[in-house]
């Protein structure tokens, strides 16, 4: 009787410890998968950036690797300036406006080609002239295998007068490098020996 009574506390004992084995382990996977867990939320939060709009409400933006719409910020910069340098009317006033924000884009040697079309006169013809120009880009290519990256810009120049529209075309090159974003830079690219490379006239359509 004694020796069977001994065999069930041994019988107890092992029981019990095998219980405290098993959840020990269970607790250390718990743990381990807590653990994980923890570590994952926190990179996905990182990977989120919180805006404030106007101080009153939260949005939330995921982040994306820069790298990524790089070409698609530095086309957009590029059709950007030409829009803003190659589209006149005929207003002194709008024309300035116009040359200072395409003058945010690009360093002195938009400037200088500026400058060069002023003191022959360009400017001037055009608002005596009555004259309305636009531009439509037609595509950019740039090559991004090298630093500061190559650009042509391939465009078509429209020039409206009252008698007539002439249409030329408008071939560009430039380089892009890298600059500090801001409201007058919003894609952080600055052009870079600006030049024009063609620009002729394709047609003449009378109104």
């Amino acid at each position: 009787m004694e020796f069977k009574s001994l065999r069930n506390i041994e019988n107890s004992f092992q029981q019990i410890r095998l219980y405290a084995i098993v959840f020990a382990g269970v607790c250390l996977l718990v743990v381990g998968f807590s653990i994980y867990k923890s570590y994952d939320f926190a990179k996905e939060q990182r990977e989120k950036i919180y805006v404030l709009d106007k101080g009153k409400s939260l949005i939330l933006a995921l982040s994306q690797d820069a790298s990524i719409n790089r070409p698609v910020e530095a086309r957009e910069h590029l059709r950007r300036f030409h829009e803003l340098f190659f589209t006149l009317s005929p207003e002194k006033a709008a024309i300035e406006s116009n040359m200072q924000r395409a003058f945010n884009l690009a360093d002195k040697s938009a400037f200088d080609y500026y400058k060069d079309l002023l003191e022959k006169g360009y400017y001037s013809r055009v608002i005596s002239g009555n004259i309305q120009q636009r531009v439509e880009v037609d595509s950019i290519k740039i090559d991004f295998t090298a630093y500061p990256y190559k650009a042509n810009t391939y465009a078509t120049q429209y020039i409206i007068r009252s008698s007539n529209i002439t249409k030329r075309n408008l071939i560009t090159s430039a380089q892009l490098i890298s600059a500090v974003r801001s409201d007058n830079n919003p894609q952080g690219f600055t052009i870079e020996k600006f030049t024009v490379v063609e620009n002729k006239d394709l047609e003449v359509v009378k109104r």
